[in-house]
């Protein structure tokens, strides 16, 4: 049985909220490369489907929300957004120990690595990253109030809560000293742009959060996009940071230990470069992208802080899989890049 998934409860709590969904006799994986939410492959042998729990130990608060997550993918389901369907949530601790929810396990492929791009060629890897940009363009064009998520956060004053939020986030998982952070959360807090329309953001996009079909001749297609646990109501530019920001991880980690850890998809011949990205994301969406250093720099803090409280959880032995070792490493370059953003 995985650490972290009782499989004889989640059979019990399923043959009560969907019955016939799963059989009696469950096997279950952990799917690797996850560095925060849980995800399991469970099948009867003959159906499969995916659960989703929260980390293990040391979790801070608001972060890794089930239901908000499974909110956001429900409500999704029928725009042109794609997101695997939702069978059931449960938010009783009692039945796993933490909330969790159930979904389909779509078809796909989840590109985190160059080396994995590079076997389609470059002429491949760049329609899927320029559609990996099409499917965040049409994700900012929803209407939140039109699927139900007018209420899923507050658009105004966003960015200052983000800052908020994240330096929060900070202190709940800071253990060691971290050069040039604080210099990083007060030059953000100074140069607060003006709050800009709200729309649904992913929050953590990137191609290795999307699954590409790459299996139907020509296609390419993104068909689902995963991993909402930090998805909101608020500025668009920042899921286009975020994107940028992951692309530039690789490059702003020394020997190469970022692409190790997290995502090298961006070298790989044919990815698109940042200013395409950027040309092709203001094309399809008809917004103003030359603000996009401080939402940058914003990423950077964002991405640091997830990944000190990584390095929190793997320092106290609370993490579940490998390729955790050496990732407090990532922390001081990302804070550099910010700084220099």
């Amino acid at each position: 049985m995985p650490e972290g998934l009782d499989l004889d409860a989640v059979r019990t709590w399923l043959d009560a909220e969907r019955p016939g969904l799963l059989g009696d006799r469950l096997e279950a994986d952990l799917i690797t490369g996850g560095k925060s939410n849980l995800t399991y492959a469970v099948t009867d042998g003959t159906t499969e489907v995916i659960v989703r729990r929260p980390p293990l130990g040391h979790v801070l608060a608001t972060a890794h929300d089930m239901a908000r997550e499974h909110r956001v993918i429900t409500a999704l389901a029928g725009t042109a957004v794609p997101v695997p369907r939702t069978f059931a949530l449960c938010e009783d601790d009692s039945v796993i120990g933490a909330p969790f929810y159930v979904m389909e396990r779509v078809a796909g492929t989840a590109y985190a690595r160059a080396s994995e791009l590079e076997k389609l060629g470059p002429e491949r890897t760049q329609a899927i990253t320029q559609r990996m940009v099409d499917v965040l363009a049409e994700l900012h064009a929803v209407d939140p109030a039109s699927v139900g998520l007018a209420d899923f956060g507050r658009p105004d004053g966003y960015l200052e809560r983000q800052v908020r939020r994240w330096k929060k986030q900070l202190e709940a998982s800071r253990s060691r000293e971290l050069p040039g952070m604080d210099d990083l959360v007060a030059r953000l807090e100074s140069t607060l742009p003006e709050t800009s329309e709200g729309t649904i953001v992913h929050g953590d996009y990137r191609l290795d959060n999307l699954l590409v079909d790459t299996t139907t001749p020509g296609a390419d297609e993104v068909t689902a996009v995963l991993d909402w646990e930090m998805s909101t109501l608020g500025d668009p530019l920042t899921d286009v940071a975020v994107l940028l920001a992951y692309q530039q991880l690789a490059e702003a980690a020394p020997g190469g230990t970022a692409g190790a850890l997290v995502t090298d998809a961006a070298k790989a011949p044919g990815y698109a470069p940042r200013e395409e990205l950027l040309a092709r994301y203001a094309e399809r969406s008809g917004r103003d992208v030359s603000d996009i250093d401080f939402h940058l720099a914003l990423a950077f803090f964002k991405l640091a802080v997830i990944l000190e409280g990584i390095h929190y959880r793997h320092a106290h032995g609370q993490t579940l899989g490998e390729g955790f070792a050496g990732i407090g490493d990532l922390i001081e370059p990302l804070i550099q890049a910010g700084l220099r953003a």
